[in-house]
């Protein structure tokens, strides 16, 4: 027979994902000699065998269903190797050091195996808190550095049991190179401490204890602590809401089960698969009518839910089930259900350490449920909104972040790495190496120090972890977000060159680089607002992209916003404007003229003082919802936009789309606004009115966009901005363009701010592509 060899390289999430095993095991199974490896570019294997033994071997790793659970090969090269002589088996070798190219492990919630343990008596781990595999726990939350071994993560000090080290290195087992397993003989620890210091000897005890009288406990996750109340309790969650000074932002809420959700949401097959996914994310569904206190999700039409994510969670639902064997107990409604809220000060960064906790949140816990295994990487809960048919990511957090997005090809060979910094609200970083940009976890809004810190500190530790040294940082056009001035200090301290991109070129941009479109194509760009080319505020734009450029080719009419920022936290103000403009008086809308301030805003309207003007398509649901009194002030972004939707949606439930002649017109480069307001003073009916607005916003749309589609002979658009998170909007709008035109959509990050970081990278790399062009022509010239 004759012997033949290959090296294979995979590069993906495959480190942390019992990757190495697999192959191991796959090897033995098709009498494959040889060896495997971490490397600082994913996975190595030399193999060694028959051709047909070799052939196998590449069709297996490349089958998805055969791979570990969590593994996502991005890419596999294999190349002719010299056999080796005399090599009779297969091992797993020592991780190689080198330049690190690879995707970082998210974190991942607990597994069935595990949970199987977890609730078996005769188990050795039976009720363990910090239970995992390679399948499944903290990866990404505890990294310090790569290549992803034990000495390189926060479980470094926890050293193995002899039976733990025995199954952490034996091939075949489920924690073979599992680097957080641990038991409770070797393994982190929890502790319960309560407001006076005192702790208590039965931790999941005392916590679920609490909640049960109505108190509030600071609980420890992967990421970060939540705040955790009963759901069912109304006085419980004001007390939260009143301690946490968070009067109608919504809650999410936990279940045990998927059975448990079911009582307070509705739940679909792809919702109930989305909520069990590795991430365990955050799933906005609409909610069953009084399932809940109001005060859980005030005014809206879905909730936020939730299944547990790590053993301690499971652990407290076990125990308020009394403690059933084994896992049945899984499978039936839970009456247990929690509010789980991310635990920090109003504007800050998530809590992740044990003394900060005690400390900062005080004033707002009862008790506090800790553990000593320390967390290096804050990450709040990833958010998935299903309140229609589709997912569209709200949040990328614990379980997605970082997020890789894979290159075009025409960017792969640049060897430059881009450094974006991304906007100021709802702020992520983005880095780039090869034919792979890694986008960071939300880091949040850059109004509080905090998380400009935490913004500085996510830099270091991603370029660090990724061994990325920037060649060029990138930035919004805004001078005075801190992203911007960090990104200007950071090109001076590192002396590398520093380039700025418009807010909503970097919005359509993120969409595209998501699906590895070349060509010229439009941008529809609906957003809260940005500064523009022109040094105004936009945010209802029509572009024309090419490449690394752009061209604004229409626009919303824009609005006036009395008392400038201000405005945006009172709708009211947006929609006095409107009446202004339209020369309505007010005693048409009365309850306009209820808001204090009312006399002085109609001052500045009159005398056109502190009114700057925005084509937002934000502002304009804001000025809607405060035209139909359905909010005149937000207590958080987006708080008027979502209760006008969640109105549009609560009449559509019983009622057909209002149909009437259409309202939006396009006049030169603008889409007229005007005649819509008009009517919608007109309406008596909330419900109706909501609707009527979200239809005709669809429809002005696709006329809008279908028309520019004509005019420039282009079949492609990019859906990008904060407002298409509206899933009314997005499903209908591209349902309908989707019969004319190749539609894009948001789909590994969010369409909102989040992605902005992406936009702008691949923004810069595609300058770069065109200067490394024009050099290359020049070179040829000469």
């Amino acid at each position: 027979m004759s012997i033949y060899a290959k090296q294979i390289e995979i590069h993906g999430q495959v480190q942390g994902v019992g990757f190495r095993p697999f192959v191991f095991n796959l090897a033995n199974r098709l009498g494959i000699v040889g060896h495997v490896a971490n490397g600082p570019e994913g996975v190595s294997i030399f193999a060694q065998g028959s051709s047909s033994q070799l052939t196998d071997l590449l069709e297996s790793l490349q089958t998805a269903h055969e791979q570990p659970t969590m593994a996502k090969v991005h890419s596999l090269v294999a190349t002719h190797a010299e056999a080796v002589r005399g090599l009779d088996t297969f091992e797993i070798v020592k991780s190689a050091e080198g330049e690190v190219d690879l995707a970082v492990t998210p974190d991942a919630a607990v597994c069935q195996d595990c949970l199987e343990e977890l609730f078996d008596p005769n188990d050795r781990r039976y009720l363990y808190p910090f239970i995992n595999c390679t399948n499944c726990g903290p990866r990404y939350s505890l990294i310090k550095s790569l290549p992803y071994d034990r000495a390189n993560t926060t479980m470094a000090p926890f050293t193995l049991c002899s039976p733990c080290d025995q199954e952490y290195k034996h091939p075949e087992n489920r924690r073979f190179h599992a680097q957080p397993t641990a038991c409770a003989s070797c393994g982190p620890s929890l502790k319960f401490r309560g407001v006076d210091g005192k702790t208590d000897p039965d931790p999941i005890g005392a916590a679920l204890a609490l909640m049960q009288q109505g108190k509030i406990v600071a609980i420890k996750g992967i990421g970060g602590f939540h705040l955790v109340c009963d759901a069912q309790n109304p006085e419980a969650v004001q007390r939260l809401r009143d301690r946490k000074q968070r009067p109608e932002k919504p809650f999410a809420v936990m279940g045990a089960n998927l059975e448990s959700l079911r009582s307070i949401a509705e739940l679909s097959r792809a919702r109930e698969e989305r909520l069990k996914g590795h991430d365990a994310p955050i799933c906005l569904c609409p909610k069953v009518e009084d399932a809940l206190p109001d005060v859980v999700a005030p005014g809206l039409n879905w909730l936020g839910i939730m299944l547990p994510h790590t053993p301690i969670h499971y652990l407290l639902f076990h125990r308020a089930a009394q403690q059933p064997t084994g896992t049945a107990w899984l499978k039936e409604q839970q009456t247990l259900t929690l509010v789980m809220t991310s635990a920090n000060l109003s504007g800050n960064p998530l809590i992740t350490q044990d003394e900060e906790a005690l400390k900062q949140l005080a004033h707002i816990a009862d008790g506090f449920l800790l553990h000593n295994r320390a967390i290096e990487t804050r990450c709040d809960d990833s958010v998935i909104s299903m309140v229609s048919s589709q997912a569209s990511i709200v949040r990328s957090g614990r379980g997605l972040a970082p997020t890789r997005v894979k290159l075009p090809d025409s960017l792969k060979g640049l060897g430059k790495s881009v450094l974006a910094v991304g906007a100021f609200f709802k702020n992520t970083i983005c880095l780039t190496k090869g034919d792979s940009a890694y986008v960071s976890q939300y880091i949040g809004d850059l109004d509080n120090p905090e998380c400009c810190r935490n913004l500085s500190e996510t830099v270091a530790h991603l370029c660090s972890l990724l061994d990325i040294r920037p060649d060029l940082v990138v930035a919004d056009l805004h001078p005075d977000f801190y992203s911007s001035r960090f990104a200007r200090e950071y090109a001076q301290a590192n002396q590398i060159p520093l380039m700025q991109v418009q807010h909503h070129h970097a919005h359509v941009a993120a969409v595209v680089c998501e699906h590895e479109i070349d060509g010229d194509l439009l941008g529809v760009a609906l957003d809260g607002l940005g500064l523009g080319d022109d040094g105004q505020l936009w945010g209802g734009e029509l572009l024309k992209v090419s490449g690394h450029r752009s061209e604004r080719i229409a626009h919303f009419s824009k609005l006036k916003m009395p008392g400038g920022d201000r405005a945006a936290r009172e709708p009211w103000r947006i929609a006095s404007a409107a009446l202004h403009e339209l020369n309505i008086e007010s005693e048409q809308v009365i309850h306009l003229k209820e808001n204090e301030g009312y006399a002085v805003v109609q001052q500045l309207l009159e005398k056109n003082l502190n009114c700057p003007e925005t084509s937002s398509a934000g502002r304009l649901f804001d000025a809607v919802a405060a035209l139909l009194d359905i909010k005149q002030r937000s207590d958080y972004e987006a708080h008027a936009a979502m209760l006008l939707e969640s109105a549009a949606w609560q009449y559509l439930k019983s009622n057909p789309w209002p149909q009437e002649s259409p309202l939006l017109k396009t006049e030169g480069n603008e889409l007229v606004i005007w005649p819509l307001l008009q009517r919608l003073t007109e309406c008596e009916d909330k419900g109706y009115a909501a609707a009527l607005f979200h239809r005709q916003l669809v429809d002005g749309l696709v006329s809008w966009v279908t028309q520019a589609g004509e005019r420039y002979n282009l079949t492609t658009v990019a859906l990008a901005g904060g407002c298409f998170l509206n899933q009314l909007l997005l499903s209908e709008l591209q349902a309908v363009l989707a019969e004319q035109m190749q539609v894009l959509v948001a789909q590994k990050l969010p369409c909102n701010d989040g992605a902005i970081s992406l936009g702008q990278a691949h923004i810069a790399l595609q300058a770069l592509a065109v200067e490394n062009n024009d050099k290359n022509r020049d070179g040829l010239c000469v």
